[in-house]
């Protein structure tokens, strides 16, 4: 094909039938319903680390829901199965739960269910069992898509034979031999084969790959006659007929004949040959029969324009097997014809106005690479100090020996000023051309992993100083600079994730419906973020409970010798849900701030812009849970949730603001219940967002002038207690203040009568922003089965309205201290839980739940690193 036949076959499809989507609930053959990341090969609760069988379409129910009937579809295509993935550290993931039980499937003219699916109330403050309509509203009731119906006006059934069904097992017979073409004797260009390479051993997560055929083609079954363009939805089309292949349906490529891809490592394929002249004459239709029924093709929403099966199949595989190679590069040279369809399929990424902004830079020269090999090295060795304790560990181990191992580096650099100023789309996006050289990125790294050569990104480097390493003229930026070359074995998973750098983001977290917050995966229905999570906390495991319960006594040591540790050991397994439990670390500590309207009644002397100014304050590294985390290398992570001044951007700062402040709780409720809400939502989404970054303990705190006067009457709300008994002086008020603030608590009291049974509208009503957000924060820990070290009396009285939401919540918390506040005594007592150090600190921050995390890594690893009497060979006492 020349250049300006890709030119034109590349606008045809511009100009063409939008993609198919999938319908039914089906998944793309190849791709599988995997959620992938947090959520593989994790142990089951009560049942140990023990892999788990990768999950099918089945699998993905949604948990809120029961499944619906599936629909009469034609049998998928078998493809193998992969091994499931290494078990996570931190045992069963809440939304790894097993499916309900599916309907089996009733003939294919059974009309689908009228009635409402029965579903069990999931949320337990929304007073017993939801109940559903039974009108076109209603949830409960699917209504069928318009697609599935019978269409009269669907086009009629093209003539020939009948198609197979998807995934037949029926041998295609030979292809038919096309005639000659007109301009046979033209020789079409000969690329030079890539040198034949020793097929490396595949990593044993990758499925096995049927072999393919010495000479593959696509196998012609019959020539159909052509359709009117308006039928076919390719109105300007010139063709007079397409060839189908063994799924019926018409063949939508070139026609240069591509054959299989090989999937393997270090098996780049052989280009096809590539015709010069214009497609071979094709013999002339057949006289039609009268269509009897309509195209199935057509009433499944255009999947005639689907790949086949094993194309498809490639396509997806390549996708989900794309890997960031930072070692085990192999010195071989790239074959320039390899080099060549990587590059061409990099090049065919979208851009807005279609300027194409990018251009790819190879680079062999050793002393360029020297030259960003040093910028590498100094910057790693700059930022290794920056990151505290484990993750400086893991950061100062990635490695940039690729930039010299890999035998080609390829830059490639972004114009943003290509095409014009009045480009099309530019005006409305200006940061397109930078979107587009991701898009082309990411083209690049598909090919070529579908070459098999590795792809490298080098992320850590100022661009900037890339640009100027590499001579780049002033107005073109580098999107990206890649080491690419063939390499040993491609990892089951990225390096950072097998450092425990980061964890992939389950799929089912990112798909909203409508509104950002209807989560659910196609099929499924929606549901909130707090529905997921409240169903996703489970119980600990008591398997792994018993089994570090036994390996205490057989260490080295006398039984019980190590107290309250040992206690604290057993429960870190049993959410782990493994002996010996991970050590939790690295920690992350989330300091959520908020403002109060009850700081107006005069309860404390400090004033209210104190809270922003401390926030400055630990963005810049001066408060004491930046001299504390900085000691137990932990990390520092700030929460904007309701502070009442705006503040700028900077690094360490989540802006998650719901309000300005909270209203005055002895006027009325301090939040609206949508407000609650999104706090509460914004906690778990913070601690979702630290856990797939790579933290396995999560560390409550807070920061909130007048904040202690809320905490005092949720505490009074959940727990009973008197006010007098449950109130404190906070940062330090004098006796009058303080008998004022105790009136204060018992007039919100007054003022918000609660529902026992309605924790979300008690939280709402006495709380703010911060107690909400941490209460989400909780619920986020215990649902993804990490430790939860909570602070003092604010953490202590979200900790109660987490465990009100979803009682076993409490089981993933662990007490760090008891503050002097009474109302945390009076919080932890009704948790049942025992602080790890009493020190009589009420500072707040973190400070006193930071101070103990050494203590919680140490009783997880007595139970890894302490021999037993057996193993020592040390006499046991008679």
């Amino acid at each position: 094909m020349t250049r300006d036949d890709r030119e034109d076959a590349r606008r045809g499809e511009e100009g063409g039938a939008e993609p198919p989507r999938w319908r039914g609930g089906r998944a793309a053959p190849g791709a599988g319903a995997r959620l992938g990341g947090l959520l593989d090969g994790l142990p089951e609760s009560g049942r140990g680390a023990r892999a788990q069988p990768q999950r099918g379409s089945a699998g993905s129910a949604n948990p809120f829901r029961q499944p619906r009937p599936p629909a009469p579809a034609e049998p998928a295509p078998r493809t193998p199965s992969s091994p499931a993935a290494p078990a996570s550290p931190y045992g069963a993931l809440p939304l790894d739960i097993p499916p309900a039980p599916q309907p089996e499937a009733g003939p294919p003219d059974a009309p689908p269910p009228t009635g409402p699916p029965h579903r069990p109330n999931v949320i337990p403050f929304r007073g017993g069992e939801r109940t559903t309509g039974t009108g076109a509203d209603d949830p409960g009731t699917e209504a069928r898509p318009a697609d599935e119906n019978p269409d009269q006006s669907a086009p009629p059934a093209e003539p020939g034979p009948p198609a197979p069904p998807t995934g037949s097992a029926e041998p295609a017979p030979p292809a038919e031999p096309e005639p000659p073409s007109a301009h046979a004797d033209t020789a079409a260009p000969v690329h030079p084969a890539a040198p034949v390479r020793p097929t490396a051993p595949v990593h044993p997560t990758l499925p096995p790959r049927p072999a393919a055929p010495a000479h593959p083609a696509r196998t012609v079954r019959t020539v159909r006659p052509a359709e009117p363009a308006a039928d076919r939805g390719e109105a300007g089309s010139g063709d007079t007929g397409a060839p189908t292949t063994d799924h019926g349906r018409a063949d939508q490529h070139s026609a240069t004949t591509e054959p299989e891809q090989s999937m393997h490592a270090h098996e780049p394929a052989a280009p096809p040959p590539r015709p010069t002249g214009p497609p071979a004459v094709q013999p002339a239709p057949e006289p039609a029969a009268a269509p009897s029924a309509p195209d199935p093709a057509r009433a499944d929403g255009g999947a005639v324009h689907a790949y086949g099966d094993a194309e498809r199949a490639a396509v997806y595989r390549a996708i989900r097997e794309r890997r960031d190679v930072r070692t085990g590069f192999l010195p071989d040279p790239v074959p320039h014809d390899v080099l060549t369809r990587v590059l061409e399929a990099a090049h065919q990424a979208p851009s807005v106005g279609d300027s194409q902004p990018w251009d790819f830079l190879v680079i062999e020269d050793p002393g360029l690479r020297a030259r960003v090999g040093d910028l590498a090295a100094a910057e790693r060795q700059d930022h290794a100090h920056a990151p505290p304790g484990a993750r400086a560990r893991a950061f100062a181990g990635l490695k940039v020996e690729a930039l010299f191992d890999a035998p080609l580096n390829i830059a490639v650099t972004v114009d943003p000023t290509r095409g014009g100023r009045h480009a099309r789309g530019r005006h409305a996006r200006p940061l397109s051309a930078d979107h587009a050289a991701a898009l082309a990125v990411e083209n690049l790294w598909i090919a070529a992993r579908a070459e098999g050569l590795g792809v490298g990104w080098l992320t850590f480097v100022d661009e900037r100083d890339v640009a100027r390493a590499l001579e780049l003229p002033a107005h073109l930026d580098v999107a990206a600079y890649l080491c690419v070359g063939y390499v040993e074995e491609f990892p089951a998973e990225s390096e950072l994730s097998l450092s425990g750098w980061a964890r992939e983001r389950p799929l089912s977290w990112a798909v909203h419906h409508d509104r950002y917050g209807r989560r659910g995966l196609p099929g499924q229905e929606p549901t909130s973020l707090l529905e997921e999570t409240i169903t996703a906390v489970g119980a600990l495991d008591t398997r792994a409970m018993e089994e570090a319960r036994d390996r205490q006594d057989r260490m080295t040591k006398p039984p019980g010798s190590l107290g309250f540790l040992e206690e604290v050991s057993v429960q870190l397994a049993g959410i782990a849900g493994q002996c010996p439990p991970p050590i939790p670390e690295p920690a992350a500590v989330a300091v959520f701030a908020g403002d109060h309207g009850v700081h107006a009644q005069g309860v404390t002397p400090w004033p209210q812009e104190v809270t922003a100014q401390m926030v400055h304050n630990f963005l810049e590294g001066g408060a004491v849970v930046n001299a504390f985390a900085a000691q137990v290398g932990a990390e520092v992570t700030v929460v904007d949730v309701g502070v009442a001044a705006d503040l700028p951007s900077a690094p360490g700062l989540l802006s998650r603001k719901v309000a300005r402040g909270t209203a005055d709780l002895t006027r009325g409720p301090a939040l609206t219940r949508e407000q609650a809400l999104q706090a509460l939502e914004g906690g778990i989404e913070v601690a979702r967002d630290l856990v797939s970054a790579g933290s396995r303990c999560l560390v409550t705190g807070d920061m909130g002038i007048a904040n202690t006067t809320p905490a005092a009457a949720l505490v009074c709300a959940f727990t009973g207690a008197d006010p007098a008994h449950a109130t404190g002086r906070g940062a330090g008020v004098d006796d009058a203040v303080y008998a004022h603030k105790v009136d204060v608590v018992r007039r919100a009291l007054a003022a918000n009568p609660v529902d026992p049974a309605d924790p979300i509208g008690t939280l709402a009503a006495l709380g703010g922003l911060e107690h909400a957000a941490l209460a989400g924060f909780v619920l986020g820990g215990a649902a993804l089965r990490v430790p939860v070290l909570l602070d003092g009396v604010i953490a202590g009285s979200a900790a109660l309205a987490a465990a009100a939401i979803s009682p076993q919540a409490v089981s993933a918390c662990f007490a760090g201290h008891r503050s002097s506040e009474p109302g945390h005594s009076l919080a932890l007592d009704h948790l049942g839980l025992r602080p790890l150090v009493d020190l009589e600190m009420r500072l707040g921050e973190g400070s006193g739940a930071l101070l103990a995390l050494p203590l919680l890594q140490s009783a997880a690893r007595v139970l890894r690193d302490v021999a037993t009497f057996d193993d020592a060979g040390v006499s046991t006492a008679p």
